[in-house]
């Protein structure tokens, strides 16, 4: 038995310029992502404009598959997607982009193969096209200008799929670093309370419990490594310093 692709395909059905195909490798190999196929491109093939514009993702287009009609570049997948933004006489299952790849995660996983398609860019897929899709990928984008180029569709939709794709730890944008304990911060604290006392900050009195509090707050809400820290004491004690010298 074969072993199943790891990844759905992306499906240029007649794209219309060679910088768009270009647009579209660079895009796919940004995730991770090089099954291109490519149906009726209308300038020919190979194209010189999309080796040029690929940068980078030439070899992308070296191993892309080239199609003469949309039939024949979906016929070996078992679940196709059809990316467009405007609504269609076609009864047929909607996703979001999101949505969507993670469908498509769950079908690859399961053995499936699964392709998913992006129309021409002046005017987007036919519904001869769309018709041979199981199911539709539309974006939420603005209804007053709905239309997305060939290589932004295929980014957003590429996009998801590494998200999916990739472990979820993988995905955290937290800074990684040597995080300050509570009793740095504590002490922080303490160390600010004290100097704006002497400043005579916490004014008028009766409020001053509350904006301790309220201090004491921001400091808890700033996720801050030791070296912050350190920074800020820093801070504080030049503050006092140049004070002093007046």
């Amino acid at each position: 038995m074969p072993t199943p692709d790891p990844q759905p395909a992306f499906v240029l059905i007649r794209p219309q310029m060679g910088e768009n195909i270009g647009a579209a490798a660079r895009a796919m190999w940004n995730f991770g992502l090089d099954r291109m196929r490519i149906v009726a491109p209308r300038d020919g093939w190979p194209n010189q404009k999309a080796v040029a514009m690929a940068s980078g993702a030439g070899r992308l287009l070296d191993e892309a598959r080239l199609f003469d009609d949309t039939a024949a570049a979906i016929g070996d997948c078992d679940f196709v997607y059809a990316t467009t933004a405007r609504p269609r006489d076609l009864t047929k299952q909607v996703f979001t982009p999101e949505a969507a790849m993670q469908d498509a995660r769950a079908r690859i996983a399961a053995g499936g193969k699964v392709a998913v398609m992006f129309g021409p860019e002046r005017s987007g897929m036919e519904n001869d096209d769309i018709a041979r899709a199981n199911a539709i990928i539309s974006v939420p984008v603005n209804p007053d200008f709905p239309s997305l180029n060939l290589g932004q569709c295929v980014l957003l939709t590429g996009y998801e799929w590494r998200r999916e794709v990739l472990p979820a730890d993988a995905t955290r944008t937290d800074a990684v670093g040597d995080w300050a304990e509570q009793i740095e911060i504590e002490k922080l604290s303490q160390h600010y309370e004290e100097r704006l006392e002497d400043a005579g900050f916490f004014f008028p009195e009766h409020k001053a419990a509350n904006m301790k509090i309220n201090l004491r707050n921001l400091w808890s809400r700033m996720p801050m490594t030791r070296a912050d820290v350190q920074m800020l004491h820093g801070v504080m004690r030049q503050m006092v310093r140049w004070k002093e010298r007046d």
